[in-house]
């Protein structure tokens, strides 16, 4: 009787420590549009920011930017979740104040010009969610043409006279949107 229980209980402890290990081994793999950051200032051994952006970073891989980003349509300015913006002091865009706190940035594409949204929604996948109703500040910026060709959608901060340009490019698309300290 004692060995029956005893086998069981080994039986049963050795089942838990072998489904406790792959459950422990399960890990997704690499996303194909990665996460990533940009801040300004951008040196991280600087600890006060002024703005920082968290997107997700799609590849071109042989398409379109206008099949991935169409034009005229609400894109969520990256890939996966909108792209996430966090302004740390007060900021102008275009005339409309952008207090501290963070925001989701939107983008509508366009051959010539980009129109960059700011909005108050928060924790959304895409652009599916958008509601023109929470824009905080829009801006609408000219498209210029780089002759070098970015696979991977980057956004960069560049410090200016009275505050920060974004910069974004993608393709040999590139597009700057200007914000002034508040």
């Amino acid at each position: 009787m004692k060995t029956t229980r005893l086998i069981t209980t080994i039986a049963f402890a050795f089942t838990m420590l072998l489904s406790f290990n792959a459950e422990a081994q399960k890990f997704s793999g690499l996303d194909k549009s990665p996460m990533d950051a940009a801040s300004f200032p951008s040196n991280y051994k600087e600890s006060k920011k002024d703005i920082k952006i968290v997107y997700s970073r799609p590849q071109l891989k042989g398409r379109d930017i206008n099949d991935l980003a169409k034009p005229g349509e609400v894109w969520r300015l990256g890939a996966n979740e909108a792209a996430e913006l966090h302004v740390y002091n007060d900021m102008i865009l275009d005339g409309q104040e952008i207090e501290d706190g963070t925001y989701t940035v939107y983008a509508i594409p366009g051959e010539k010009e980009w129109t960059i949204i700011i909005s108050s929604d928060l924790n959304v996948w895409g652009s599916y969610f958008y509601n023109e109703e929470n824009d905080v500040a829009r801006i609408t910026v000219p498209v210029t043409k780089a002759d070098e060709s970015l696979e991977a959608f980057s956004i960069a901060f560049e410090e200016s006279d009275n505050g920060v340009h974004m910069h974004m490019g993608w393709g040999t698309v590139r597009v700057a949107v200007p914000f002034v300290k508040g």
